[in-house]
């Protein structure tokens, strides 16, 4: 079960990434993510109102969220600095970069979750793995090759670095996630970071974007930034419930989600008239393979 809720988080993600592609073009970042962290917690709040209104009904679902206190919820806190940092950097890179080439290098997250384990918990990889990791390596570098065709430096070019840096942090929660959904309710996490990222987010808009909003880029309304946060969180949701599950690995379920390039790379091919897409699916095709030896190596 655990496995097919892992495929529908990576199908609902696919969409996820190309709404967000679709709301920053030509629009302000922060304002985006900060109506995301908006959207996202108004999704999630009434759930928390009614379990504290009517916890023996809620309970009966599973949408119940459990209170707590600051033992737990100081972990929650962490949880939400992590991700938000991931998708600032997320954000912006992928506002200024096609998403053929951002998708595949988010592609290389399991490689990091992988690696991660091997350093956090003292997993250790087999061939399979190790084999799955250095095709990710192949990939992430002809993926170079492909972004110089379009005038994209890798090596000096900022907003490769920030989505280097958002797939690194969101490798970091993946991680995280283990252990949160070892020790706590998955519903507590995933209601109470969105609270905190809107917070955080609230903060970030009103020192931040809101004094200098007129020299940098306008805010736009659309409508798929709704969407963000509905497909986001539809994908989370089932990504937490997954995890739930005492035989889930999070190195599997952390590869089988990053299959979500492969909406995105469609999507970017057919709607947003991307540039050199026979060279980036080859890259792709190369990060797919690597997933699959991932998932052998893991079985």
């Amino acid at each position: 079960m655990w496995l097919f809720l892992a495929f529908l988080s990576a199908t609902l993600l696919g969409f996820y990434d190309v709404f967000k592609k679709q709301s920053l073009k030509n629009n302000a970042v922060i304002p985006v993510l900060f109506l995301n962290t908006l959207f996202s917690s108004l999704i999630f709040l009434p759930f928390i109102l009614f379990s504290v209104w009517n916890p023996a009904w809620m309970q009966q679902t599973i949408f119940y969220v459990p209170t707590e206190g600051w033992e737990v919820h100081k972990f929650i806190i962490l949880k939400s600095f992590i991700v938000l940092s991931s998708w600032v950097f997320g954000y912006f890179g992928m506002k200024h970069l096609p998403i053929t080439i951002v998708g595949p290098i988010n592609a290389t997250r399991p490689v990091m979750v992988l690696v991660g384990a091997m350093l956090v918990f003292g997993e250790r990889l087999n061939l399979y793995q190790w084999i799955g990791v250095l095709l990710a390596i192949v990939s992430f570098f002809m993926l170079s090759r492909s972004g110089k065709k379009e005038g994209i430096d890798f090596k000096h070019n900022k907003w490769i670095l920030f989505i280097v840096l958002a797939s690194v942090l969101g490798a970091i929660s993946g991680l995280y996630d283990k252990f949160l959904m070892g020790r706590f309710d998955r519903m507590i996490v995933q209601s109470w970071y969105n609270i905190y990222q809107l917070f955080m987010m609230g903060a970030m808009l009103l020192f931040l974007w809101y004094p200098t909003r007129k020299n940098t880029t306008p805010f736009r309304w659309d409508w798929c930034i709704i969407l963000i946060s509905v497909f986001l969180s539809a994908a989370d949701f089932v990504y937490f419930y997954a995890l739930t599950y005492e035989d889930s690995m999070i190195s599997i379920v952390s590869m089988i989600r990053r299959g979500s390039v492969i909406v995105s790379f469609i999507f970017g091919a057919m709607f947003f008239r991307e540039k050199n897409l026979k060279s980036k699916a080859i890259d792709l095709i190369l990060v797919l393979i690597g997933m699959i030896f991932l998932y052998l190596g893991s079985k």
